[in-house]
C-alpha cells in the first residue's frame, strides 16, 4: 500500500510539474550566439566577417584574406586542440567551425 501510495504521489508531481519554463523565464542566449550572424551562409562575406571578429585574425585590415588558405589556417591555429578535425576549408569544417563558435565565448 505504501509502495502505491508513493508511486500514485510521484505520478501526481510529475504531472503537475509544468515540462518547460515559461517563455519568459527561459535561459538567454550565448553571448556569441547573439552576436552571430542570424543567417549568414556558411563561406559568405558576412560569415567570414563574423569569425575574423571572433578570432581576430586580421588586425585593422592587415593579414591574410579571408577564405584564403592562410587564413583559414590561422582561424585552425586560433582554434588550438578545438580546431576540427576535417579538411581545412572545406564545407565540413567551416561548419564545425561555426557551430564551436557559436557555444564558446569570444576571445
Amino acid at each position: 500500500m505504501r509502495r502505491y501510495l508513493a508511486m500514485l504521489m510521484s505520478a501526481l508531481l510529475a504531472a503537475c510539474s509544468p515540462s518547460s519554463p515559461p517563455p519568459a523565464q527561459k535561459p538567454p542566449k550565448p553571448q556569441a550566439e547573439q552576436a552571430a550572424p542570424a543567417r549568414a551562409e556558411l563561406g559568405s562575406a558576412a560569415w567570414y566577417a563574423w569569425v575574423d571578429e571572433r578570432l581576430h585574425i586580421t588586425d585593422d585590415g592587415h593579414g591574410p584574406d579571408r577564405g584564403s588558405d592562410e587564413w583559414n589556417h590561422a582561424v585552425q591555429h586560433k582554434l588550438g586542440q578545438e580546431a576540427p578535425q576535417s579538411p581545412i576549408g572545406s564545407p565540413q569544417w567551416q561548419q564545425a567551425v561555426d557551430a564551436l563558435l557559436r557555444t564558446r565565448p569570444a576571445l
